[in-house]
Order: structure tokens, then sequence, then C-alpha cells
């Protein structure tokens, strides 16, 4: 090859020399890397598609927190309203503990109706309406023992009369609405159906 290359005058040499190194570089780039760039990206195209699943990872996880941090707030509230709500049947107490409160208070229950019930999401309000007999301020004793009470009880719709004629300690007549809101227990879930039994030859 030498001997071949000597013959041939110095810019033929150059260019035999040019032409073997253009080979040469051809055969480096299309045995080893070639081969080295397609395995270079699809390895980028993994380190992509795992930072795409560690930002959605990311995501998700703040979407986690969010939804435990709502579950908390929720069953904050919801022992905050079982503190202050009753349920059905502690009603028939809280009834009784109205007619306490107004014999505390020197009043006389003449009436008591209830009405009809509101059923809300998670709540459904009782309301009674009351005739009450006695004077203002027992009638604001009255109201005042109820705004203590822990359980809520609101009251609404007051009308005052004069009593006529009046009487000692009887001197007006109130009409009330007195509203309890009753806690709604959760519906239990429906039992899972039993498979049936295989069929058999």
């Amino acid at each position: 090859m030498e001997l071949g290359l000597n013959k041939l005058p110095w810019y033929g040499q150059i260019g035999a020399f040019l032409l073997i190194a253009i080979i040469g570089l051809g055969a480096f780039w299309f045995y080893y890397l070639g081969p080295q760039d397609e395995a270079l990206a699809e390895t980028q195209a993994e380190l992509e598609q795992k930072r795409a699943e560690l930002a959605q990872a990311e995501l998700d996880n703040i979407e986690l927190e969010e939804f435990r941090i709502e579950v908390d707030d929720l069953n904050t509230r919801l022992e905050a309203l079982s503190a202050v709500l009753p349920e059905q049947e502690e009603v028939a107490g809280l009834l009784r503990q109205l007619q306490t409160f107004a014999v505390q208070s020197n009043l006389t229950i003449r009436a008591f109706q209830p009405q009809a019930a509101v059923t809300q999401e998670m709540h459904s309000e009782w309301p009674y309406r009351l005739q009450l007999d006695g004077t203002y301020h027992n009638l604001g004793m009255f109201f005042d023992r109820i705004g203590k009470f822990p359980r809520i009880i609101n009251i609404s719709d007051v009308v005052i009369r004069a009593k006529e004629p009046p009487e000692l300690n009887l001197t007006i007549t109130a009409e009330c609405t007195a509203t309890t809101f009753v806690l709604l227990e959760a519906p239990e879930p429906e039992p899972a159906p039993e498979a049936e039994p295989a069929p058999t030859d």
C-alpha cells in the first residue's frame, strides 16, 4: 500500500489519505456512534418519561394532602356539630329541658305544638310552637337559659301580647317557635350480595 501511495503525486497521496479518513470516520459512526446516539436518545426519552411521572406523582401527592386536609376539616366540623346537635333519641330529653327552663323562669307553657320538620343535608330542623304565660322578666330569663344551653335551640317568630286583665305574675302571653337541630345518622352501608353457588353437574 505504501509503495502504491508513494507512486502517487503528493496531491494524490493527500486525496487518498482524506478518502481513507472519511471511510474510517463513516465506519466509526456507523458501527459505534450511530448505535450510541440511538441508545442515548432512548435513555433521554426514558428520562423525560420518568420526570413526567415524578411530576405527576408530586401533583397527586399535593392533591392527596389537600383531600386529607379537607377530610380532617369535615371531621372536625362533624365533631363540633355532634357536640351541639342532639341525636334523635335525645330530642325528648331536650323538650323536657325546655319545660324545666320554663318552670325555673316562673313561666307556664299553655301550648306545645310540633311543626313540620325540615330536612337538610346533614341535619333536620324540628320546630315547636310554644305559648307561654308570665311576665317580661320571666320571659327574658327563659330566653337567657335557652341561650346558655350547650345544645342549639333557636327562638324565632316571637309574639308578645299583654294579658287582659293582668294577674299577679301573669302580665303577658307570649308565643314563639323553638327550633332544635337534629344530626342525621349516616346510612349504614348495604351488605354485599352473597355470591350464588356454582351449579353442580
